[in-house]
């Protein structure tokens, strides 16, 4: 252990190196994970796939009326094998995934499931919400008036001893997951991992596997491992309605003009379909029309995704070179090595993570909340920050991750004079 005064020394050399960053008056946010304009602009040939009376599906559909519940067919083939999902039980939508799930959740809250026609909102009603995870998760779940259980997470995936458990209580009516590239870890649930949350014993008969493949095609290396069909999975071990699924292409083409996509059981799905039909009378076909044409096919989007990974694995690069330089020789804070997705998980010293983030704001680099990445904005540890790099240019990134070391320097010595 070091001395006092070798402690000083350094808490000193910190607070010169932080003093200096900020003295810059820069201003970056590294917050939210957005595409950038680059990887935008790969999409621009959305803007023009559709035009006068060039409106028509293959299969002969006039995209500018009423009707197709589901969405189009031939967008939903492309996307089927990409998300493990039989096409019949695929369903796209509007741009946002978030509204597929607070569309299946306030119907299972009003109407029961497929497999359970008892509303969950008559009686208590709980998710299970492995952490660290997804504030738009818990988010959107504490609006619906559940109660979130925080569920720990390993390399593997969620620790399915503690997820049983507490699904033993029948309130549990669900977890929330992401499957590949976990927000914010990084972490790919293994399909081991997966099989056994598959086969969970639950007091529910509609547990629910809120299954949301956000980052599914997201990889940022040329190796990277395979979608997981959880529909099957969990069909072999006898509950074949209880994962849903949610993807889209916000982080693909436009984000304020993709398309989401809806896939389950073949009970679930009719059970989906007729309840949107009652809300709804169809999708914006014509943006799926457009998306249909600019893919093609499923090997069109792995080969427009290579070229997002071309932009924005530089990034996470820059990230992870900065914090190794500055952080890895002192064991102050350890970080994931994600291999695709949107995110890099930093964990700093017990309870110093909210100083990190006051002291990166106040140097001019906006941090995602300490706290954010756990239900009700509370981490109990106060460790874990989010870093997005995916939206600034790169030199800002590279800038952001400089700042963001000076901070967690700074924090971790002074917490270490403090004793």
């Amino acid at each position: 252990m070091s001395s006092p005064s070798d402690l000083q020394a350094r808490l000193d050399e910190a607070s010169a190196a932080y003093e200096e960053f900020a003295s810059r008056g820069l201003k970056l946010d590294i917050t939210r994970g957005k595409p950038s304009p680059e990887q935008l602009d790969l999409s621009a040939e959305l803007l023009t796939a559709v035009s006068g009376d060039d409106v028509y599906t293959p299969s002969g559909v006039d995209t500018r009326n009423y009707g197709g519940i589901e969405g189009i067919i031939e967008l939903r083939e492309i996307f089927a094998p990409l998300l493990k999902v039989p096409t019949a039980q695929l369903l796209a939508g509007g741009n946002a995934s978030l509204t597929f799930m607070a569309q299946a959740l306030t119907f299972a809250l009003l109407h029961g499931t497929a497999v359970d026609d008892r509303p969950w909102g008559r009686g208590p009603h709980k998710l299970l919400c492995p952490v660290p995870g997804y504030d738009r998760h818990f988010t959107l779940a504490e609006s619906l008036g559940f109660e979130l259980l925080s569920t720990p997470m390993d390399e593997q995936g969620p620790n399915v001893a503690e997820a049983q458990r507490l699904a033993e209580d029948p309130a549990v009516k669900g977890m929330w997951l992401v499957p590949m590239y976990s927000n914010p870890t990084g972490i790919t649930i293994t399909a081991e991992r997966a099989r056994e949350l598959a086969a969970m014993p639950a007091a529910s008969a509609d547990f629910t596997l809120l299954w949301d493949n956000a980052y599914a095609l997201h990889h940022l290396r040329e190796d990277h491992p395979d979608n997981l069909d959880i529909l099957s999975l969990c069909a072999e071990a006898g509950h074949p309605e209880r994962a849903w699924i949610f993807a889209s292409t916000s982080k693909v083409t436009h984000a304020g003009a993709g398309v989401s996509f809806f896939g389950a059981g073949p009970a679930t799905v009719d059970w989906m379909i007729s309840n949107l039909g009652k809300i709804a009378i169809g999708p914006d076909k014509i943006n799926q029309l457009r998306h249909q044409r600019f893919f093609s096919d499923a090997a069109g989007v792995e080969a427009h995704m290579r070229k997002h990974a071309e932009i924005i694995a530089p990034k996470f690069d820059a990230v992870l070179r900065a914090l190794e330089d500055g952080l890895g020789h002192d064991g102050l804070a350890r970080w994931t090595r994600p291999e695709g997705g949107y995110f890099i998980t930093l964990t700093t010293m017990e309870g110093i993570a909210d100083r990190v983030v006051k002291l990166a704001a106040e140097a001019g680099v906006k941090l995602t909340p300490a706290g954010a990445t756990h239900p009700y904005g509370l981490d109990p540890s106060n460790t874990v920050i989010r870093i997005a790099p995916t939206m600034p240019s790169l030199d800002e990134v590279e800038l952001a991750a400089q700042g963001l070391v000076a901070c967690v320097r700074l924090a971790s010595f002074e917490k270490l004079m403090a004793g």
